[in-house]
């Protein structure tokens, strides 16, 4: 089904929710409860939900010692695998309240591009959703090497959503909404709502978060809206203290509307949709 507005979220059959490092590891460990109360809420209204979580290696490095996150790959490597054991288990321990079971599913970049892998991870997928088990996808940063890496998880998040064509996608940060300029600048304004072909003219999309463990931003959370949204799927951007009220259809963060249907888009839309693409990316650009 398409969700075309907030009123139908909680109507959503299936919600891929990504969470970041800077909400679930370190201070902000504490979260993990809250979030998966949100969840479990969605999940026991009958939506069927994917979380797509980061952490793995900001959650292992006070295990290995570290005195912030690694930049050299086999220490990160070594980070993710230490505490992706840890973060699920944290999950799970939290899930437990309410008898939901979770599966890990961890992927590369390799895998979504081989399109053997990719029926496999979708296949994988599918089955958990059906037998009301609690998907959680990461990168496989254990394995993965800079060259085939996601870059941040909100891209994989959205690959994720096409993957399993899923009706809503939930993107959570440090951050409340989108704003026309970094948040923490004078002036900047909240946006509410980002209509199918808005061209965001105007907007100032910083590439780096507020935080020190995570490699995302602003600009690869539009990147990634965007990408969802021109097939079909809803996204919501917002901070992760606000993921009860954005999946209960509250007005809160920064609602992405989906294309229109096959026979609405005869009618046409701006080519202004189109998803961030790397070049954009790369330069941090003023949208």
């Amino acid at each position: 089904m398409t969700i075309d507005e907030r009123a139908q979220v909680p109507t959503a059959r299936r919600i891929v929710v990504k969470v970041g490092s800077s909400s679930i590891s370190g201070d902000n460990a504490g979260q993990i409860g809250p979030l998966v109360d949100a969840l479990a809420e969605a999940h026991g209204r009958g939506s069927q939900v994917i979380l797509v979580s980061s952490g793995a290696i900001a959650t292992g490095i006070p295990y290995l010692a570290l005195d912030g996150r690694p930049t050299d790959l086999a220490t990160q490597q070594a980070a993710a695998a230490v505490g992706q054991n840890v973060l699920i288990y944290r999950y799970q321990d939290s899930l437990d309240r309410y008898e939901i079971v979770a599966g890990q599913v961890l992927l590369t970049a390799g895998d979504m591009e081989n399109p053997t892998h990719r029926s496999n991870a979708k296949r994988a997928m599918e089955r958990l959703l059906d037998l009301r088990i609690l998907p959680i996808v990461n990168e496989n940063d254990t394995v993965a090497t800079h060259e085939i890496r996601f870059g941040d998880n909100d891209r994989l998040a959205a690959l994720v959503a096409l993957l399993v064509e899923a009706d809503l996608l939930v993107l959570l940060s440090d951050v409340d909404a989108l704003y026309t300029k970094p948040p923490q600048e004078p002036g900047a304004e909240r946006i509410g709502h980002v209509g199918w072909g808005d061209d965001l003219a105007g907007v100032e999309i910083g590439s780096t978060g507020l935080s020190g463990v995570g490699t995302g931003g602003a600009l690869t959370k539009v990147s990634a809206a965007r990408q969802a949204a021109e097939r079909g799927t809803a996204v919501i951007l917002t901070a992760t203290t606000l993921v009860a009220e954005a999946l209960r259809g509250e007005t809160v963060g920064t609602w992405f509307a989906p294309a229109p249907s096959a026979e609405d888009a005869a009618d046409g839309v701006s080519a202004a949709s189109a998803p961030v693409d790397d070049a954009e990316a790369a330069q941090a650009a003023t949208l």
